[in-house]
């Protein structure tokens, strides 16, 4: 009888077990359970990607240059090898190059005599020195066709104190004859048709490396004085200063100024005439990111008195993603008209350049420009640049020939407005080869003279060079020049035919130290004039050998 409680109780307990398990099986929901899901880990290095390296301009350096002297051209062709590996405690290794100095000789047609030389090797530890001598004298078939050219140019800077003293010399003598002579004129004696131009001058430059920053005044300023004389008692002196300052306020602006003078004086006989000219030019500059520019506007003072209000503005923006840099702005100027900046221009200018007309002292030619420009790259080989300008030039000095005696040049001022196209493409194939070629088209209009004389509307230029082999390296060029106005025997106007000239140039490496060159000009034979009554020498070739050391 004690044994049937415990029966009862354990059916009970069954039969709910079984309900239980019943209710398990229709339900899906698992509660108050945990899941944990084991996977398997591989640890994995992601790959990083791989750039595309792509030419990129950078930033367009719009600020306007101050050009204050001209380096001659160097002829040094050096061939630089890199140094051997060495630890870094051994200390410093400079390299010295092979040959430093080299000797150029030669001669061919025209009676053709050509020097040139160059030496390098003038140098130490805290300064460098560079001195070039050169010439070259022709002679055509015309009578009194010929001319020379003797030149001597030393250029050296001097280390010192963070301060960089660069010092220059410069020596020329540019011989001419006036040649040009048709039948039915009459001109002077013979040995008044002789001409030279001589040239001394001297000058410096000063740049401090220690003002470099933001928050520091950095300065460059720049010293010159020249003599340049002629026949004739033709005697020109010229002292020029020019002393560029600016102040880096940050990373994006800086303060820009430019004070700059130069005096020149005049002499022909018993009489003198100044031609001076006087400019401050405060402003600034913006660099930030894509768009740089900077807003200059230059305070002139002429001869005469005369007051030049001288705006320079530009601004570029620069489209990394195409490569390309869009630039625009207005730029005004002021060109003396010395007796060097137009007997250069134009060597047959006759004899006197009479410091006054009527009394009135020569004008100055102002320049504005107004213009708009793109260049950038294509791909990896490419570079490009198109620009349209507006032009007014106030008093442009011309060349108009004398029409008694077509020989002779006189200068005329023009009043005249343009506007132009620049285009340029090269292309450059590593060291293997390169092509180049430039367009430039002018359209004068309202101009105070029938014609804007002796000045080209044309002008289109091309070279290529190629190594094809090692030790040979080969160069061609063409030139193109149009659309030259001048007055004709029966006192017309007419065009000149287009200059057209082709040439070649060739070096081959004999030997490390010797090397044989060629060099052929005007091949087409052209007797073209770029001035009238004065034709070109037409087929010129000449060769010889480079010796370096």
């Amino acid at each position: 009888m004690g044994l049937k409680p415990f029966y009862i109780l354990a059916a009970s307990l069954a039969v709910t077990q079984g309900v239980a398990a019943q209710q398990r099986a229709a339900d899906t929901v698992l509660k108050g359970s945990t899941i944990e899901v084991i996977q398997s880990y591989k640890p994995q290095v992601r790959k990083a990607p791989k750039p595309e390296w792509l030419p990129q301009l950078p930033p367009a350096d719009t600020t306007r240059p101050v050009l204050t002297y001209e380096v001659p051209q160097q002829t040094l062709y050096y061939s630089y090898t890199s140094g051997a590996l060495r630890p870094l405690a051994l200390g410093r290794d400079s390299l010295v190059m092979p040959y430093q100095n080299y000797v150029k000789a030669g001669g061919g047609n025209l009676s053709t005599l050509y020097f040139d030389a160059g030496i390098g090797s003038l140098k130490g530890k805290n300064y460098e020195t560079g001195i070039h001598l050169h010439h070259i004298s022709q002679k055509g078939s015309l009578a009194n066709q010929q001319s020379a050219l003797s030149g001597l140019e030393a250029d050296g800077v001097l280390h010192k104190d963070n301060r960089d003293w660069h010092a220059f010399a410069q020596a020329e003598r540019n011989q001419y004859y006036f040649y040009g002579i048709e039948p039915i004129t009459v001109i002077g004696p013979t040995q008044d048709l002789k001409q030279a131009f001589t040239l001394v001058k001297i000058g410096g430059d000063m740049f401090d490396r220690s003002q470099t920053g933001i928050g520091k005044w950095q300065y460059h300023p720049y010293v010159s004085g020249s003599l340049y004389s002629a026949r004739f008692n033709n005697r020109e002196t010229e002292f020029d200063v020019n002393a560029p300052i600016s102040y880096p306020i940050d990373s994006v602006l800086t303060l820009e100024g430019l004070v700059s003078a130069s005096i020149v004086n005049y002499k022909f006989g018993g009489l003198s005439s100044k031609n001076n000219f006087a400019q401050l030019k405060p402003g600034v500059a913006i660099n930030k990111g894509k768009l740089s520019g900077h807003a200059l506007l230059g305070l002139g003072l002429g001869s005469g008195s005369i007051f030049y209000a001288l705006p320079d503005i530009a601004a570029s923006y620069n489209i990394a993603a195409i490569n390309l840099t869009v630039t625009g702005g207005w730029m005004a100027s002021v060109r003396q008209n010395t007796y060097q900046q137009l007997t250069t221009e134009n060597p047959y200018m006759w004899i006197t350049y009479p410091p006054t007309i009527g009394g009135i002292i020569l004008p100055q030619t102002r320049i504005d420009e107004i213009f708009a420009k793109i260049n950038g790259t294509q791909g990896k080989h490419l570079s490009y640049e198109v620009k349209a300008s507006w032009w007014n030039f106030n008093k442009l000095a011309t060349f108009l020939n004398i029409i008694d005696n077509p020989i002779r040049y006189s200068v005329v001022y023009d009043d005249v407005s343009a506007i132009s196209l620049h285009m340029a493409a090269r292309y450059v194939s590593s060291n293997v080869w390169s092509a180049g070629a430039s367009a430039d088209f002018y359209k004068f209009y309202q101009g105070s003279q029938a014609y804007v004389w002796g000045q080209p509307t044309l002008n289109i230029k091309g070279d290529v060079s190629v190594s094809p082999i090692k030790k040979l390296s080969l160069s061609g060029y063409v030139a193109v020049l149009g659309g030259i106005y001048a007055i004709d025997h029966y006192r017309k106007p007419y065009m000149l035919t287009p200059v057209t000239d082709l040439g070649v140039y060739g070096e081959y490496n004999i030997t490390d130290r010797l090397s044989a060159f060629l060099q052929c000009s005007n091949l087409l034979n052209a007797k073209y004039e770029r001035w009238r009554g004065y034709q070109a020498y037409g087929l010129n070739v000449y060769g010889g050998l480079r010796l370096k050391f």
